[in-house]
């Protein structure tokens, strides 16, 4: 075998092995397994996304797709099964207890969708803003000046000397993000922020979030089933049976601006690096495709076809 040989194979190994190299998160055949009992659930089955720094993207799915459990392992609260998950410099594979409580200090933060499990109830909302900065070591000055920024940040400046029970739940929610962001995180999970507000409240936190994006660069993963939410980014990610199934892009319509521009939504297949490609039920219902199917490579596009089609 030749050196040229050797270096392009060399070269495209390197390749294989830095997928989502330039990435800020990555999820590479990621599988998590819980065991209940005698029965294993197979919650995330070999689920691959990338999300580049700065990006706001949405995750939706069904009951029980895997969505939750996602932002669970990004998160740093549980750990992976196989695969590969990466966010920044972490490998959330190899991190040890003590290197999982920094990541989860210093990288992410985190909002959960039930108010109460956000906010200490009997500390104002500047002092919940400033018990993460505490724990981190932080100094006085620093706690004070830092909380002001995201509390304002967030339009809940007013709030600082309330307590949570003294607030609405879309302040309290809009309280918990600029907890979130107290430790200065690269990124922001949300597990359902909007899931017990109405429509209106529901706005202004996803305004607050899209603030952090905007004004912070922090990179944003909401979980939502809510579709207003959903279709406000660019990016909607679909996990379904463990796996990301499809990607909506959406982008300004030719010839507007960006401010209260036409949107074009794209609908994609994701296909996986092993090649697999989730087909939508209703496309599979429609064509009678079961568990054989004709593939025809043409000359711009693959065919599928059922198997009793007659097609050669």
């Amino acid at each position: 075998m030749s050196d040229s040989t050797l270096e392009h194979l060399s070269a495209r190994s390197a390749h294989a092995v830095e997928f989502g190299r330039d990435a800020l998160i990555v999820c590479d055949n990621l599988v998590r397994i819980y065991q209940t009992g005698t029965l294993e659930v197979q919650a995330l089955q070999g689920l691959d996304l990338l999300v580049d720094a700065g990006e706001m993207i949405a995750v939706v799915g069904a009951s029980g797709s895997g969505k939750s459990t996602l932002l669970s392992v990004l998160s740093g609260l549980d750990a992976p099964t196989a695969g590969r998950v990466r966010v920044g410099p972490w490998d959330l594979m190899s991190m040890t207890g003590r290197e999982r409580v920094q990541y989860r200090r210093a990288m992410v933060g985190f909002v959960w969708q039930q108010t109460a499990r956000n906010l200490v109830p009997y500390l104002s909302a500047a002092r919940n803003v400033e018990l993460p900065l505490t724990l981190a070591g932080a100094g006085r000055r620093e706690r004070r000046a830092r909380r002001t920024d995201v509390l304002e940040l967030m339009g809940v400046g007013y709030c600082a000397d309330r307590r949570p029970r003294e607030m609405s739940g879309g302040e309290q929610q809009r309280v918990a993000i600029a907890v979130a962001l107290a430790n200065n995180p690269r990124v922001i999970l949300a597990d359902e922020p909007t899931g017990e507000l109405d429509t209106a409240t529901s706005h202004e936190v996803f305004d607050a979030l899209r603030a952090a994006n905007r004004d912070l660069g922090v990179t944003v993963v909401v979980v939502t089933h809510d579709p207003t939410v959903s279709g406000q980014v660019e990016r909607t990610v679909a996990i379904r049976d463990g796996r990301t199934s499809t990607e909506v892009l959406r982008r300004p319509a030719e010839g507007t601006g960006d401010e209260g521009a036409d949107v074009i939504a794209e609908e994609y297949a994701v296909m996986d690096r092993a090649g697999r490609v989730q087909v939508p039920r209703e496309f599979r219902e429609a064509l009678a495709l079961t568990r054989r199917v004709r593939l025809a490579l043409e000359a711009d596009h693959v065919s599928i076809r059922p198997d009793g089609s007659g097609r050669p």
